[in-house]
């Protein structure tokens, strides 16, 4: 009787442990979004920059990379595509987070057009953003609003991030109630503060949980800690011409660009590095050390992210992704742009000062051109996807993807059903494609549609090899053929006018789609972008 109790007992563990692996296994993943501000294509370490991010190279290297993956070159129609899965004029940010006077340029996320928040609430996940929002300015459409369990973090576009400048309190909202920064807080600091807190306190809920950490670094102002810019000390004395040929030779290396492929051209705007004197160099050193001491900063809170998750034992069921929204931030000296005055050095609470095309140029190596521009330095961000015992470390995949995937992505893992009906309004329908597939098995993506882009007058499509861009306030397209010169150095219109015809008028079926206006007939008298703080 005895020996067939414990054989009972026996047959009833392993059954009960198989039925707890089984249950384990099918638990949706936790999911986090990390998204940096400005950051440009070359600035971690795993895409080839000296900066130290060694808990975001850790995300590269035990994870998977993509080549290629596009932002819309700007903060507000960026966050629109990346929250909704829409191309910015069909979620209402057409432009910017200004009204224009028209749906697709109401300067908001419109309602038809879901938030993550609110559709993996449907699918039993807790939601959280800290962080920059950028999508709406009025009360009716901030984030608790728009289907986040819980947010922290700022509303515009752009905060200090320091507390202690002098009548500049940094204003925040928790919750839907204002509030400021405390004295002698950081703001990437708090900002993850927040995020563990909204971690720790889901605990209770047995649910998974979705958080959009949202950093504003290394977006202007260039203000950071003291003892990370003390680490920075010197190591941009090579200038922007050297560093930027280091980090090319490296990327190379890391398997991330093509050796055959030459390396933009250098802008006409950026000067050689050679030609300042060394007191005018030691100046410009500042700005990149600030810029970096920046960076490592949220290197390190994405560091504390990790040690929570493994504290809490979340770890290996948490998929983690991590984008920049635009191209460094460039193009403005020659503009003659007021410049905001200093109260105190560069990289302290009364600095206010940005990192410059000639900074610029070294962050988005080996692309060209800056934010807010449509040649791959102002839309190519670095892509990296962590999930432990799912995504093969090291992982490096080709294939073109956009902001529009992550949506349908996030929503694949989640088992969540995105409706066509939400609150008895019909939804617009996700653009994008799920990368599940290609992210758990490094396969190359391949897409059936182009990805389309217009802001401020500028235009761009991308279809397999081919680019087609345009810059305002020129009219002209040019077009280039990204698998062998995806530094477009050469201009193939001349050679290749089908290909330029075609892809126009894919272009302007889309465009009638999303309702894309012509930007002379609805441009405001004050123009956010290149010459404008943004």
């Amino acid at each position: 009787m005895k020996i067939k109790l414990i054989l009972l007992l026996s047959l009833f563990s392993v059954g009960f442990s198989a039925f707890s692996q089984k249950k384990k296994s099918n638990t949706p993943p936790n999911i986090i979004l990390v998204m940096v501000d400005d950051m440009g294509y070359s600035d971690i370490g795993a895409y080839g920059s000296e900066i130290s991010t060694p808990n975001i190279d850790k995300l590269a290297f035990e994870g998977i990379r993509l080549k290629e993956f596009y932002n819309n070159s700007i903060c507000a129609p960026t966050r629109a595509s990346l929250i909704t899965g829409q191309y910015p004029h069909k979620a209402g940010v057409g432009y910017f987070n200004v009204n224009l006077g028209l749906p697709a340029y109401q300067g908001f996320l419109n309602k038809e057009s879901l938030t993550f928040g609110e559709v993996l609430k449907t699918a039993g996940y807790n939601t959280f953003l800290s962080g920059k929002w950028h999508v709406g300015n009025d009360s009716l459409y901030w984030p608790n609003q728009r289907g986040f369990d819980k947010f922290y973090g700022f509303i515009g576009g752009a905060s200090n991030f320091y507390a202690d400048a002098k009548d500049v309190p940094v204003e925040l909202v928790e919750n839907n109630k204002r509030i400021t920064l405390k004295e002698g807080e950081y703001l990437t600091n708090t900002i993850t503060d927040k995020a563990l807190s909204f971690i720790e306190e889901q605990q209770k809920t047995q649910k998974p949980f979705f958080l959009y950490l949202a950093y504003n670094a290394p977006h202007w102002p260039l203000q950071a800690l003291p003892e990370d810019i003390a680490k920075y000390r010197g190591k941009f004395a090579l200038g922007w011409d050297s560093l930027r040929t280091i980090r090319h030779k490296k990327q190379i290396e890391l398997g991330l660009v093509d050796p055959k492929h030459s390396i933009a051209t250098r802008d006409e705007d950026v000067p050689k590095w050679d030609s300042f004197t060394y007191d005018e160099q030691q100046l410009w050193q500042r700005k990149m050390e600030v810029y970096a001491a920046m960076l490592d900063r949220v290197d390190q809170n994405v560091g504390r992210v990790l040690a929570k998750l493994k504290a809490l034992k979340k770890d290996e069921n948490t998929l983690i992704v991590f984008i920049s929204d635009n191209g460094a931030q460039g193009g403005y000296a020659p503009l003659g742009r007021k410049r905001s005055r200093n109260s105190g050095p560069i990289g302290s609470s009364g600095s206010y000062e940005y990192q410059d095309q000639s900074w610029a140029s070294l962050s988005n190596t080996p692309f060209r051109s800056y934010k807010n521009n449509f040649h791959e330095g102002g839309i190519s961000s670095p892509f990296i996807a962590w999930f432990p015992k799912k995504i093969k470390a090291g992982s490096i995949a080709r294939g073109t993807g956009h902001l529009i995937d992550l949506a349908p992505t996030f929503y694949d893992f989640a088992g969540a059903k995105y409706p066509e009906n939400y609150n008895s309004l019909k939804t617009n329908p996700l653009a994008g494609v799920s990368l599940k597939n290609v992210l758990l098995e490094g396969t190359e993506l391949n897409r059936e549609l182009p990805i389309f882009w217009e802001r401020g007058g500028n235009r761009a499509v991308r279809k397999g090899k081919w680019k087609l861009v345009s810059t305002y306030p020129e009219k002209r397209w040019e077009l280039y053929d990204l698998d062998s010169d995806r530094g477009e150095t050469t201009d193939l219109s001349g050679k290749n006018p089908d290909v330029v015809k075609a892809l126009i008028a894919e272009y302007e079926t889309w465009a009638k789609k999303n309702n894309v206006e012509n930007y002379d007939k609805i441009k405001p008298a004050v123009q956010i972008g290149n010459g404008t703080r943004f």
